[in-house]
């Protein structure tokens, strides 16, 4: 790891050159800026007020009110900005994302540079994977820092952040609060949005990691090719969003497209031939699987605490990324028999004589599998409660409802985040798919969602497994434009104790 170098504080001047900008209302002298935000309200004094156009309000519309010393924006920013009274610097570019990384990396001494930077992207996967890999780099001895879906830890304490991965000057910050207390590795989640706009640009990754691509996020991206293409800019060496190295896994065709286009990358697989594979051995009573790995150096064996073949192949791209960022493996894997995830596989044990779980699965390729790997582990039958999400692809509902019957005895639909939509129109859609599937699942409507975890446990008998997807780690609802609290782990905890009791 390169040893950090003390680096001067940038000017005005320097970040205008950095963008291309235009400069509006030029200083006279050399103007040190130590803060770039995107919050007008929270821009320290003196700082650089990034004002992007909304889809309601210019955030420029908020310029005047902020204690920035400048502001960084478009030319639609500007003319708002000129029909005030206002007569601070404004840096003006084409497109305020585009630079708008690059920007805040020099501000904050460009710290990405100063420790091993390793990402994860894909549809599924994700946060498993950075949390293997938080846990096998912590024992071979590495200073971890983790962001993700379920927050950002740095050498295992918790720091709360709202996305998966958070806007370019947020993550510069945190990369060099990193820095500053000795972290050696980063390792992050890469959402296909943080790629396309933005966040991630000004980072410089060591390692890109690709578990696969299944249908998720088409509200966002017109076609599942574009989807595609928003994932490849951190592998296609024509992106300057590319890591220096890539491991790809190619247990899917998605991933063997990937593959084909990075250059050199270090190839996984649970199935098929790859640089480094991952062999189920045995599967033992309380879900724990024995995974031979192939093509690491001599073939090893390790314990992996987590159920389901998908984390296998997570399992073994973590592997794959420890090996290309030069981690002592047996060391690494090691760690990795310890690894946990919240919301993730994760059961609730209330000494019922069933099998209880609680999932993040929230795309139909995702239920399929946790539906999948319940049916694997227990003799009896398969119960879940499913729901989808509002103002979000909509393509998906009926969809996740075909895969819920398809791959359960016993399906409860639901309401998940409804947001402004009618909860009852979601369900519909859900519905519509599960009972389309023509399957012979029982398949029940209970909106409140409190209510259908009561159903799914008061359904179960011993030998049977119930699940519970969709939210997993999540602790709020989305109604309308309120947030209210609810833990589907709490619920679940609640509703066996009260059939104990």
């Amino acid at each position: 790891m390169p040893t950090p170098t003390p680096t001067p504080t940038p000017t005005l001047q320097r970040l205008a050159e950095l963008a291309g900008a235009r400069v509006v209302n030029a200083p006279a002298g050399e103007v040190p800026v130590t803060f770039v935000g995107l919050d007008s309200s929270q821009v320290e004094p003196g700082g650089l007020f990034a004002a992007l156009p909304g889809t309601r309000v210019h955030g420029a519309s908020y310029a005047f009110d902020s204690a920035a010393g400048a502001v960084l924006t478009d030319e639609d920013g500007l003319a708002i900005i000129q029909q005030t009274s206002d007569r601070r610097p404004v840096l003006v570019v084409d497109d305020v994302r585009a630079v708008l990384g690059h920007v805040a990396a020099e501000i904050y001494g460009h710290p990405s540079r100063d420790f091993t930077l390793l990402g994860v992207t894909g549809t599924s996967g994700k946060t498993t994977t950075t949390y293997m890999l938080e846990r096998g780099l912590t024992a071979a001895g590495c200073k971890v820092g983790l962001i993700g879906t379920t927050g950002t830890k740095i050498m295992g304490r918790d720091i709360a952040t709202e996305l998966t991965t958070p806007e370019a000057p947020t993550l510069q910050v945190l990369f060099a609060r990193m820095r500053d207390e000795g972290v050696t590795h980063v390792v992050m989640e890469v959402s296909s949005h943080a790629l396309m706009l933005g966040r991630v640009t000004g980072a410089e990754f060591d390692v890109a990691a690709f578990t696969n691509l299944s249908q998720d996020h088409l509200d966002f991206h017109p076609t599942m090719e574009d989807y595609f293409q928003a994932k490849a800019l951190f592998f296609d060496p024509a992106s300057e969003l590319r890591a220096a190295r890539s491991v790809v896994c190619v247990d899917d065709e998605w991933g063997q497209r990937m593959a084909a286009l990075a250059e050199s990358p270090v190839t996984v697989a649970t199935r098929g031939e790859a640089d480094i594979t991952a062999e189920l051995v045995r599967i033992d009573a309380s879900g724990t699987q024995h995974v031979r790995l192939h093509g690491a150096g001599p073939d090893r064996e390790f314990a992996l605490p987590m159920p389901g073949a998908f984390n296998v192949a997570n399992a073994a791209l973590a592997a794959g990324v420890a090996e290309v960022a030069g981690v002592d493996l047996d060391a690494f894997l090691a760690g990795l028999e310890r690894a946990a995830v919240p919301g993730r596989m994760e059961r609730i044990d209330e000494g019922q004589p069933f099998v209880a779980v609680v999932d993040y699965a929230h795309k139909p390729a995702a239920i399929g599998a946790v539906l999948s790997t319940l049916r694997g582990q227990v003799d009896g039958r398969i119960g879940v409660a499913v729901g989808a999400g509002g103002d979000r692809d909509a393509s998906k509902r009926p969809l996740m409802g075909a895969e819920a019957a398809k791959g359960a005895d016993y399906v409860v639909v639901t309401d998940d985040n409804p947001r402004t939509e009618d909860p009852a129109a979601i369900r519909a859609a859900v519905l519509e798919g599960a009972r389309g599937a023509g399957t012979g699942a029982e398949i029940v409507e209970i909106g409140p969602r409190g209510e259908a975890i009561d159903a799914l446990v008061a359904w179960a008998r011993p030998g049977d497994a119930i699940i519970v997807v969709g939210k997993g780690h999540e602790v709020g609802q989305l109604v309308g434009d309120r947030k209210l609290h609810f833990d589907d782990r709490e619920e679940m905890r609640r509703a066996l104790a009260g059939r104990k009791a």
